[in-house]
């Protein structure tokens, strides 16, 4: 086979093949490159009774088949190269599991796909460098756009772009955040699968240049009291053909009545769909007003107050017109993001939902009786909100399908379960002194 002869030639000698659980880790098995032929049409089976949100014990065996579109050697030059695939992941008697964040993501991108609809998206993830894993002792003191050349992060974030160039993924542009030690990188805009994929190995990069410098990089969407949290703002579009459907001549916003319908479907379902692009307890701890966090249900064109932001038009870019959705945090399933996200915009169109006035001043100075007067309402404060909201959820089961959708609710309760009953050092030293 052609394709085995060359990774050969480049001395790859194991394929990793990789896929995710239902909360978005990256799971993988190596072969040796001689057994990828067979992968390729055979598929690989694994025991999936040990992958969360996978099948039950009495029903373990799986199926991994590598999509050769994602195939990618790692930069790392040795006499024994590994490269890795995305793999799709089935049942014995070959249907696709539908319990695979891959596949559910492709089956949503087929509804927006059958009323000609390509979704392509663009997320800028953030994540902070630290000295250990186990404590958050950060490598430098920068804050937004610094140019710091002793900084150790800028190096790293250099190395790291290198690494993800090399295998094909673009990278727009990258930047020191606001927080100490807190860096971006942002992909290029690409379609909603293809990036997906993209973000799971441009957070295993980022971790793998940060490892082997001898530090650690984090995606925990809040890590340092009294410092911004890392978010995921997701930028998305959709096309049709070669055709941005978000543009029209229009001003002052230069969106189409059916890119309006499509905000207006995000901003009437983020309380419920919060639970997926923010599914863990210290995403919360990140959704709290100031720290340039959006809770707001409200959106404006220059305004980053709001959840929901339109980046200024410029002329001649009719095909960058796009939306910025920024609650998202990168330690989100961005299978399952993308897919919610998009399901939310589709509904918006398809129920002719209307878009409520901009809000263009600080909503972090509003006071509550103004936040009511223009009814603006919060996103969920907590997981345990944010589980509520989606129990309800029609939308997040049409997303997910029925089994996914309880056993996603079941992993999350169970994790609210157990942090609930967590003796803080807050409670320790303010509470026990005087109690």
């Amino acid at each position: 086979m052609e394709l085995i002869e060359k990774l050969k030639e480049k001395n790859v000698r194991f394929i990793q093949m990789w896929f995710t659980d239902i909360v978005g880790n990256a799971k993988s098995f190596s072969i040796p490159v001689d057994e990828f032929e067979d992968a390729i049409k055979n598929g690989k089976g694994f025991d999936g009774s040990s992958i969360e949100g996978f099948t039950r014990i009495q029903e373990s065996d799986m199926v991994a088949k590598p999509d050769i579109n994602t195939l990618q050697v790692f930069p790392w030059k040795d006499d024994n190269r590994v490269a890795k695939v995305f793999c799709d992941i089935y049942n014995p008697d070959g249907t696709p599991y539908e319990g695979d964040p891959r596949y559910i993501l492709k089956k949503n991108l087929k509804i927006a796909e059958d009323k000609g609809f390509t979704y392509y998206v663009g997320p800028e993830v953030e994540y902070f460098y630290f000295t250990s894993p186990k404590r958050t002792e950060v490598l430098d003191k920068g804050g937004y756009f610094d140019l710091t050349p002793p900084d150790i992060g800028d190096e790293l974030r250099r190395k790291t772009i290198v690494a993800l160039e090399s295998m094909g993924i673009g990278v727009e542009y990258s930047h020191h955040e606001v927080g100490p030690s807190q860096h971006e990188i942002d992909l290029k805009y690409s379609e909603a699968l293809r990036m997906a994929d993209n973000v799971i190995t441009y957070k295993y990069i980022v971790k793998k240049i940060a490892q082997q410098a001898g530090y650690f990089a984090s995606f925990m969407p809040k890590p340092l009291f009294g410092e911004n949290g890392s978010g995921m703002h997701t930028h998305q579009s959709l096309f049709k053909g070669d055709k941005n459907v978000f543009f029209s001549e229009e001003p002052p916003y230069y969106l189409s009545p059916l890119a309006k319908k499509f905000i207006a479907g995000l901003l009437h379902y983020s309380k419920e769909i919060t639970f997926i692009t923010n599914q863990w307890v210290n995403s919360y701890k990140r959704l709290v007003p100031g720290y340039e966090a959006p809770v707001y249900v409200s959106w404006a064109c220059r305004n980053r107050s709001t959840l929901l932001r339109v980046p200024q038009y410029k002329p001649g870019k009719e095909s960058a017109t796009r939306i910025e959705y920024r609650s998202p945090d990168p330690a989100a399933n961005p299978y399952f993001a993308f897919a919610v996200m998009l399901r939310a915009g589709l509904a918006g169109i398809e129920n002719d939902f209307e878009l409520p006035p901009p809000v263009e001043e600080n909503i972090f100075e509003f006071t509550e009786e103004k936040l009511k007067k223009r009814n603006i309402e919060l996103l969920p404060g907590s997981l345990i909100e944010a589980i509520k909201e989606a129990e309800k959820s029609k939308l997040i089961r049409d997303t997910l399908g029925e089994a996914t959708f309880f056993k996603l609710l079941e992993n999350k309760e169970k994790i609210w379960n157990k942090y609930r009953g967590l003796i803080t050092s807050y409670e320790i030293e303010n509470d026990l002194p005087v109690m």
